[in-house]
This record gives C-alpha cells, sequence and structure tokens, in this order.
C-alpha cells in the first residue's frame, strides 16, 4: 500500500516537471472565427521542426484546433480589371458597336463576361489612338459556348494581336440573331505570389581561407537551432567568376563503439557572377555548419554578405473574442496534435485576419522574466518537488525497513 503511494508521489513530481519549456501569448483578436497566427523564427526555433509539440490553450486549460498553414510553394492568382466602356451602340437587325479603353500599354487578349446565352455570334475588332480612324485587329470571328451552369454569366477570352491601340471597338454581327447582354470587359492579371521569408540572423560568421587546399571555408553559428530555407551570397569581386561549393552539417556515426563525427554534405551550388546568387536549400534546422567554396588557382571571393532565411508559416485556428490563448511547446514527447479543423482547410477563405504572438518566454533564456511565470514554471517549485521526492523516498524506504523487521520479530 505505502509502495503504492511512493509511485503515485513521484509520477505526479514527473508530471509537474515534464511542461513545456517555452510559452508565449496571443494577442486578443476582434471578432470570432478563423485567424492566421504568423510563428517567428524565434518560436519555431523552440519547437520542433515539424511542429509536434506545438499547442494553443484556453485559459481553463482546453486545448484549441489548429492547422498548419505550409508557406514553402508559390502560389498563383489571377485578378480581373474591368476596362472603361466609353460607349455602347445597338443598330436593330444589324450590329452592336462597343467602344471601351485599353487599360495596359501592350494587350494580346480580353476577357468578356457575358450573360448566358445559347447563340453563336461572329464579330470583329479595331483599334484606335484617336476615335476617329480604325484599324481593323480581328475580322469576322466567331463567338459561341457562352453557357455556364454554375452562374447566370460566363467569362470568355478573346486573343488579340499584340496590341498598344488605346482604344479598341468590338462590333457584333446581330442581322441572324438578337445582341447578347456583355456585362464587362476586363483583363485577368495572374500574379505568382512567392513565399514569404524571414531574415535569420547568424550568432557567429568565420571566413577562413586554406591556400594548401585551394578552399575558402565558411562556419556558421546560431544561437540555437534554426529553420533554413534560403541563402544569399553578395559577392563584390572578381567582377567574373564561377565557383562549385558544397554545404556540410556535422553528423556523428558509430565506429567500434564509438560515435566519430564527420561532415555531410547537404547540397551542392554554384556561385557565378552571371546570377544574383540566391539558393533555395533543402530545409535545415541545425545549430552550426559549414560551406566550402572550391577556388582552385583563383584568387578567394570577397564575401561582403551572407544572409539567411526561413519561410515564413502560419498556423489558422478558430479564436474567440476576449479569450485568453496560451501558446506552449518545447516538450519533445509530445506527437503531432489530430485535430478535425484541419479536414476544412480548404474551404476555408485565404484572406483571414491576422493576430501576432508576443511575451514569448523560454524557461532557459536570460530574457525570462521569471517574475511573471506561474508558481509551477518557478526554479524553486522544480527543486521543492525534487525535495519532495526525496524526502518521500526516505521516509518509505524507512518504513519499509521497519515493517521487515517487525514482521521477522514475529
Amino acid at each position: 500500500m505505502k509502495l503504492n503511494k511512493f509511485i503515485v508521489i513521484l509520477l505526479a513530481a514527473n508530471g509537474l516537471l515534464a511542461q513545456h519549456k517555452t510559452t508565449a501569448k496571443i494577442e486578443t483578436v476582434k471578432e470570432n472565427g478563423l485567424h492566421k497566427i504568423v510563428l517567428s523564427a524565434e518560436m519555431r526555433s523552440f519547437s520542433q521542426e515539424e511542429l509536434s509539440d506545438f499547442r494553443i490553450v484556453e485559459a481553463n486549460g482546453m486545448e484549441v484546433p489548429y492547422y498548419i498553414l505550409p508557406g514553402n510553394n508559390e502560389t498563383n492568382s489571377s485578378s480581373f480589371s474591368e476596362c472603361k466602356i466609353l460607349s455602347k451602340t445597338t443598330i436593330p437587325k444589324s450590329k452592336t458597336i462597343l467602344i471601351f479603353e485599353n487599360p495596359k500599354a501592350q494587350i494580346d487578349e480580353i476577357v468578356l463576361s457575358i450573360t448566358n446565352s445559347d447563340v453563336t455570334k461572329s464579330y470583329s475588332i479595331s483599334g484606335s489612338n484617336d476615335q476617329k480612324e480604325w484599324f481593323g485587329l480581328v475580322n469576322n470571328s466567331l463567338l459561341n459556348d457562352l453557357e455556364n451552369k454554375e452562374s447566370t454569366s460566363v467569362f470568355k477570352t478573346i486573343p488579340l494581336p499584340l496590341t498598344s491601340y488605346r482604344y479598341l471597338k468590338i462590333e457584333w454581327n446581330n442581322k441572324r440573331t438578337l445582341p447578347i447582354n456583355v456585362l464587362k470587359i476586363g483583363i485577368f492579371t495572374n500574379k505568382i505570389n512567392k513565399p514569404k521569408l524571414e531574415e535569420i540572423k547568424a550568432k557567429n560568421i568565420k571566413i577562413l581561407q586554406i591556400p594548401a587546399e585551394k578552399k575558402t571555408r565558411i562556419y556558421i553559428n546560431f544561437n540555437r537551432p534554426q529553420i533554413l530555407n534560403q541563402i544569399d551570397f553578395t559577392i563584390t569581386s572578381p567582377n567574373l567568376f564561377q565557383r562549385n561549393a558544397q554545404m556540410y552539417v556535422h553528423k556523428k556515426k558509430q565506429m567500434n563503439q564509438k560515435s566519430t563525427p564527420f561532415p555531410e554534405e547537404i547540397f551542392a551550388f554554384e556561385l557565378s557572377s552571371n546570377t544574383n546568387n540566391i539558393f533555395t536549400i533543402p530545409q535545415l534546422f541545425e545549430k552550426e555548419y559549414f560551406i566550402e567554396i572550391e577556388n582552385q588557382d583563383n584568387p578567394p571571393l570577397t564575401l561582403s554578405k551572407i544572409q539567411f532565411f526561413q519561410n515564413q508559416i502560419a498556423v489558422i485556428a478558430d479564436l474567440k473574442t476576449n479569450e485568453k490563448y496560451t501558446i506552449t511547446t518545447g516538450n519533445p514527447k509530445l506527437n503531432s496534435p489530430e485535430y478535425d479543423l484541419v479536414k476544412f482547410k480548404n474551404n476555408s477563405n485565404s484572406d483571414l485576419p491576422e493576430v501576432k504572438i508576443f511575451d514569448i518566454k523560454h524557461l532557459n533564456s536570460k530574457k525570462t522574466s521569471f517574475q511573471n511565470q506561474s508558481f509551477w514554471q518557478q526554479s524553486w517549485f522544480m527543486w521543492l518537488c525534487i525535495s519532495l521526492g526525496g524526502i518521500a523516498v526516505i521516509y518509505f524506504t524507512s518504513s519499509l525497513v521497519k515493517d521487515m523487521k517487525n514482521n521477522s520479530s514475529i
């Protein structure tokens, strides 16, 4: 019985000590619903690489479901820019004439928004810079398939010869069919959205020249393991160069029952005066690594700046107004959570309100304000638990010995 009590006390002590090492707060949101929480490099450096230990907790201790919004992929988006329609003239049983402004310096297509119609229309397009003298661009082309089963209107793209006319005119032939209803004219602008990057500052960068090996070796060190996705080199001389380079991390392998360190190549690239020398690298989560540049018989490169970046990621969570939320992380024993919310990520709006993380505290960080920590986060409480555990061990051990003596005397 006493042994069971002893085990319970030890388990409770271990549970108290196995808390998250890092906490942070989320600013109060103004409305209920899904919000984007961007994770800073500092927050990610205290977490596991895949964020398996990342949790959002309400004031009552309940976990808040979230899903991760990765930032490592390029995305394409398009927007519709409407052209100004200057005039629209319909001649019964003859034709409809639309004149509109060209919104760009050069244009090779236009997009029409048309009310659904089961007709085929012939059209011609001409261009002008003064709306007086017109020049042909498209002659007697056909426009069909004007039905959209999911909407009452349809977008139709009409190709043009590349042109810079300020004004464009479309003439529809209405001799055999009734006019069609053109709602608006415009162009789609495609945009490539590159990953947002956050710069990571190195604690120390040391550049060594090794003439015997005809190499330059660069040692990079961070305060903590950092996630890296991109490295940028600024090289001021010579004017023309082309050098092979490799990036390494220190690994260990077992040989003859001993752990032996060795450099593992993780990325090979080429520095050249013909490029911007910006490289996307396989994701790293290391504290230190080094780069070797092969100079051959050339003079070493003059490296004026080396910068490191990580792809910015965020988590999406359903937050409530006036609720106080805490982020906890830094517990390597936790597995990645499984929330229902991830099943609805394709249905959520991409333009979500963004909230920030603040007041990041780490147990071993010099910047931590221990006065603001809960009592169970204080170091004295940890030592108190250890002391109580030791006293419990002594107490129950002496009790067991005493019981054994009593039993033997009987």
